[in-house]
């Protein structure tokens, strides 16, 4: 029973947890659009940004109408092919997006100094990594507000396009679209650049600082560096074993995943000690631990856990 009550209140506590995190998204993406973007006609990508060229061609009031309107189509996408929690979950975003631009109607908007030799710089750059932020919060809590990502997933099921292809090049003939009907493409390449400083953005906040890489070590000293990785940098690896294709020797492929900040340290503790030891890096987006694993740690952070270690002891 008690166990029963734990999970029950955890479940609810991750509920709260995830559901504030995508309002917190939404609200900041309806800033940048709402007191950055639209006040100096520069436009997102994706389903906002054809939202914010209605906006411009019949006045902000159609936003809303425009975004429901377009984004019932990828709604219904989200719900057959992807699954129900994302469809609640991006349903909930958009709604709180659209709540949010119309109570932030008021607030005086962020124009950029014409008289300035940046004129809209720091709109881009300020308008972007909000948006980024906001978007990346989003997405990362299982939402999205951006319904041509659900299509990109589909594109990338059936036909193999990456998903940040597809989005690109939807991007792309948006923005293209947007400079020629209103005959400029400055305002075109501005928004172009808004995309990318909220697409990066977007990035660290989904993945986070600490960038995570997988390597892969192939060794004919397997045991002298395994051990080496465990005892002199505190790391944890797998041993998978293999065979070569050519020589069929049989020998112990090493698996690694260490944060960047340590990657050159491991780079040159395997080569100090197997010269001629392969190494394969790769970048992980995502790595999900289960609650008997630990997470790769850095040596600022070992340190700091020994030093607590003693002072305890102490």
């Amino acid at each position: 029973m008690v166990q029963n009550k734990n999970s029950f209140a955890r479940s609810i506590k991750k509920f709260i947890r995830l559901y504030f995190f995508i309002l917190l998204g939404a609200f900041l993406a309806a800033v940048s659009v709402r007191i950055f973007l639209f006040p100096n006609h520069l436009i997102d990508g994706g389903i906002i940004g054809l939202s914010l060229i209605s906006a411009r061609l019949f006045g902000a009031n159609y936003l809303p109408i425009s975004l429901i309107i377009l984004t019932l189509p990828f709604l219904f996408l989200s719900y057959k092919f992807i699954r129900k929690t994302f469809f609640l979950q991006m349903f909930f975003a958009v709604l709180v997006f659209i709540g949010f631009w119309l109570l932030l109607e008021p607030f005086k908007p962020f124009l950029g100094d014409p008289n300035s030799g940046s004129f809209l710089l720091e709109v881009i750059v300020f308008g972007g990594v909000i948006l980024g932020v906001g978007v990346g919060l989003v997405i990362r809590n299982g939402a999205c507000l951006d319904g041509t990502e659900i299509l990109a997933i589909i594109i990338n099921r059936k036909k193999g396009f990456t998903v940040g292809q597809v989005v690109l090049a939807i991007n792309i003939l948006i923005f293209g679209f947007y400079g020629y009907l209103f005959r400029d493409w400055h305002i075109a390449m501005q928004s172009l650049m808004t995309y990318f400083i909220a697409y990066k953005t977007m990035d660290v906040v989904i993945v986070g600082f600490d960038e995570l890489k997988s390597v892969t070590i192939m060794s004919s000293k397997p045991k002298q560096v395994s051990n080496a990785i465990i005892n002199k940098m505190g790391l944890g690896l797998t041993a998978l074993y293999g065979r070569g294709g050519f020589s069929g020797t049989e020998t112990e492929i090493l698996y690694v995943i260490v944060e960047r900040l340590d990657l050159s340290e491991l780079k040159e503790l395997v080569l100090r000690e197997d010269p001629n030891a392969f190494i394969a890096i790769e970048n992980l987006h995502e790595v999900v631990y289960g609650t008997h694993h630990k997470a790769p740690t850095t040596k600022k952070r070992r340190t700091r856990k020994k030093k607590a270690k003693t002072s305890r002891t102490l």
